[in-house]
């Protein structure tokens, strides 16, 4: 059992909670029973798995799984879990994994995308990553300058579902957004400021669905894209609403007008 926190292993992974780490590591952080399960649904491959005595034995079969998808696993003590989590409370299960390179799909493949500029919650971004594939959206694109996709409380805030978006981080988000207005995509800012609300949207076109920074909102540059600026109503002197709740509504329209 590893009971040291200045063990070799415990120091590299505790590096992983900066994202910087995690980009030259090439590594990712999975923090909990609820994303390992996805993992071992999915068959995801793990660098190395930590696990505490107390959470094998009331998880034994999700244990034996992951040992089997693992390269190296080993008991560790819960002073060395809670060295290495990001969470206050971790469950006693931790792992890392390679990082996930996914690509663009091609415009064709893409009915329904998401384009976010400068989130920086990363609660946030797991909602909506989660909301995304729930609602079927085909693609994601998240600014260089937004929290860091593999951030460990995203991959958590998804409940899993980080797995399976088609998602990526984007150097020239402009550039993105002008080559599929130009190819005829209907692009959808949301602001304030719009004159159509999201239930006049035909969102049976092509789309892209512009959200913007917590606080901020869009910046000026990619509102001047949209083709359509879009505000969701609200009553009782509510200003705004949180980005993940906005995207939720709006991806909500898409999926009853779709499913007709």
């Amino acid at each position: 059992m590893l009971t040291s926190l200045k063990n070799p292993l415990v120091k590299e992974i505790r590096k992983l909670q900066k994202r910087s780490e995690r980009h030259q590591q090439n590594l990712c952080l999975l923090e909990g029973t609820n994303l390992l399960e996805v993992a071992s649904e999915i068959n995801y491959s793990l660098s190395t798995l930590l696990t505490t005595s107390a959470w094998q034995n009331k998880n034994y079969q999700l244990w034996q799984r992951l040992q089997a998808q693992a390269q190296r696993w080993e008991t560790v003590s819960e002073e060395v879990i809670k060295s290495l989590a990001t969470t206050i409370n971790p469950d006693g299960v931790l792992a890392t994994a390679k990082r996930i390179y996914r690509e663009d799909l091609p415009p064709e493949k893409i009915k329904l995308g998401l384009v976010l500029e400068k989130i920086q919650d990363p609660g946030n971004l797991g909602t909506i990553i989660r909301t995304g594939v729930a609602m079927d959206v085909d693609m994601l694109w998240l600014s260089e300058d937004s929290v860091d996709l593999d951030n460990p409380k995203v991959l958590r805030s998804s409940v899993g579902e980080w797995f399976r978006i088609q998602a990526k981080a984007e150097k020239d988000i402009l550039s993105l957004v002008k080559n599929y207005r130009d190819r005829g995509y209907q692009v959808i800012a949301t602001c304030l400021d719009g004159d159509e609300t999201h239930w006049q949207i035909n969102f049976s076109l092509p789309t892209l669905i512009l959200l913007g920074n917590e606080s901020q909102g869009l910046s000026s540059d990619l509102t001047d894209l949209a083709t359509n600026k879009v505000k969701i109503p609200l009553a009782n002197g509510v200003e705004s609403l949180n980005v993940a709740i906005a995207t939720a509504l709006i991806l909500g329209e898409c999926q009853r007008q779709n499913s007709k």
